[in-house]
C-alpha cells in the first residue's frame, strides 16, 4: 500500500498554470532585501557577517522563481542553511545566519503547491536534512526543536491542501460543464429527431406524388432542404457537447412561449418582456433562453437582498436574441451564487451556442445577467 501511494506521489505532474514572478513578489523582495542588508550592518553579534548577510540575500532572492522553479529554489535555499550548519558545526558552535533568513518558510509552501510528486519528494527530503542540520547546530531542547520542527512542516501541509482544494474546485467546476453539455444534448435530442422525421416524411410523400405532381414534389425537396439545413445546425452544437448513454425523454423542451410561465406577482415580483423579431430562433436558442432565465430568477430570488422587482427583457436583433435579467436589489460585487456553480453553467450553455454571457452588479443597484445568442444556434 505505501508502495502505492508513493508511486502515485511521483507520478503526480506539476500543477498547472503556475504563475511566473508576480508583482508582490518584487514588492516583497524589495523590502526584504534593504531589511537583510540592513540588518547584516547594523545588528550586533552577528556570526560570519558578510556570510550570514550573502545567505539571506541568496534566500530572498529564490524568493522570485519558487513558483516557475520550486524545487530549484528549495534545493539553492535550503542547501545554503545546510551549509551554514555544517560550518557552524565545526567553527564557531553558533547559529550563522540573519532573521530575515525566515522567509524561506515560503519555498516549502510553493514546493507543495506548485511542485511535482517527484519535485516534492525531492524537496521534502532536502527540508528535512536541512531541518536536521540546523537543529544539531543550534539545539536548544526538545520543546524547541518540536516546535521548530512544526511550525516548518506547516507550509508544505498548507501548500498541499490549497493544492488539492484547488484542484477539487476545478473537478468540479469540469463537472459543472460536463452537465450543461449533457443536459443540451438532451434537449437537442428530441429536436434532430423531429427534423429527421420530418425529412422522412416528406421524402415519402415527394416519391409518391413525383409522377402525377412533379410541383408538388419540388415543394417536398424545398422542405427536405430546409429541415436538412437546421438539423446540420442542432447536430453542429450537438456534437461539441458531452453525453451519457441513458435512455432520453421525448418531452418537449421549454422555449419563449415558456417564460411568461415564470413570471410572478409574488415578491420579488417578476416581470416577463419579449420585443423584437424572434420567429426563426432555433430551438436549443429558445431552451437556452428559458434555462438562463430560470436560473438567474431563481438566483435572485434566493439571494437578492430587498429586491422587489426582477426583470426578465427578451430582444430580438438581426442576427442575435439578447436575454437581460435585472432585479433592484442592494448592490453586492460578490456573485450571487458564489457557493455554487450556476453561473458556470450558463456560460457553458451560452458559449456552446457560439454567444456570450455576462453577470454583475447592476450600473445604479441589483444584479444583471446579459446573455446575447445567435437565433440559428450554432456556434460557428
Amino acid at each position: 500500500m505505501s508502495g502505492n501511494v508513493i508511486r502515485l506521489l511521483r507520478a503526480e505532474p506539476r500543477a498547472p498554470h503556475a504563475p511566473r514572478c508576480m508583482w508582490r513578489d518584487c514588492v516583497l523582495a524589495g523590502l526584504l532585501l534593504p531589511t537583510a542588508i540592513l540588518e547584516g550592518v547594523l545588528r550586533e553579534h552577528v556570526v560570519w557577517r558578510p556570510v550570514a548577510t550573502a545567505a539571506a540575500v541568496i534566500v530572498i532572492c529564490t524568493l522570485l522563481w519558487r513558483r516557475t522553479h520550486p524545487l530549484a529554489t528549495v534545493a539553492i535555499a535550503f542547501g545554503t542553511v545546510i551549509v551554514l550548519a555544517i560550518a557552524a558545526l565545526i567553527g564557531p558552535g553558533e547559529t550563522i545566519g540573519l532573521n530575515t533568513t525566515i522567509a524561506i518558510v515560503l519555498l516549502p509552501y510553493s514546493l507543495a503547491r506548485w511542485g511535482s510528486g517527484r519535485e516534492v519528494t525531492i524537496g521534502l527530503a532536502i527540508i528535512v536534512v536541512a531541518l536536521v542540520m540546523g537543529t544539531a547546530s543550534d539545539y536548544t531542547g526538545v520543546v524547541e526543536a518540536v516546535a521548530g520542527t512544526i511550525f516548518l512542516l506547516f507550509f508544505p501541509t498548507l501548500g498541499a491542501t490549497v493544492r488539492y482544494w484547488t484542484t477539487s474546485r476545478s473537478r468540479e467546476l469540469d463537472q459543472v460543464r460536463l452537465r450543461e453539455r449533457e443536459q443540451l444534448a438532451r434537449e437537442l435530442h428530441d429536436t434532430v429527431a423531429h427534423h429527421v422525421s420530418a425529412i422522412a416524411i416528406r421524402a415519402q410523400a415527394g416519391r409518391v406524388v413525383a409522377v402525377s405532381h412533379p410541383e408538388a414534389a419540388m415543394d417536398a425537396l424545398t422542405v427536405i432542404e430546409k429541415e436538412a439545413s437546421r438539423t446540420l445546425a442542432e447536430m453542429r452544437i450537438m456534437v461539441r457537447g458531452l453525453r451519457d448513454a441513458e435512455v432520453l425523454a421525448l418531452a418537449p423542451q421549454p422555449g419563449l412561449a415558456d417564460l411568461k410561465r415564470l413570471a410572478s406577482s409574488d415578491l420579488p415580483r417578476v416581470e416577463v418582456e419579449l420585443s423584437g423579431d424572434l420567429v426563426e430562433l432555433g430551438p436549443s436558442v429558445e431552451a437556452a433562453i428559458y434555462r438562463i432565465a430560470q436560473e438567474s430568477i431563481t438566483n435572485a430570488v434566493r439571494h437578492a437582498r430587498q429586491a422587489t422587482r426582477i426583470a426578465v427583457v427578451v430582444t430580438g436583433e438581426k442576427d442575435c436574441v439578447r436575454l437581460t435579467i435585472r432585479d433592484d436589489g442592494a448592490t453586492d460585487s460578490a456573485p450571487r451564487n458564489s457557493l455554487g456553480y450556476g453561473l458556470v453553467g450558463m456560460t457553458e450553455r451560452a458559449m456552446l451556442l457560439g454567444g456570450s454571457f455576462e453577470a454583475g452588479p447592476g450600473p445604479e443597484k441589483g444584479w444583471a445577467v446579459v446573455a446575447v445568442l445567435p437565433k440559428a444556434g450554432a456556434a460557428r
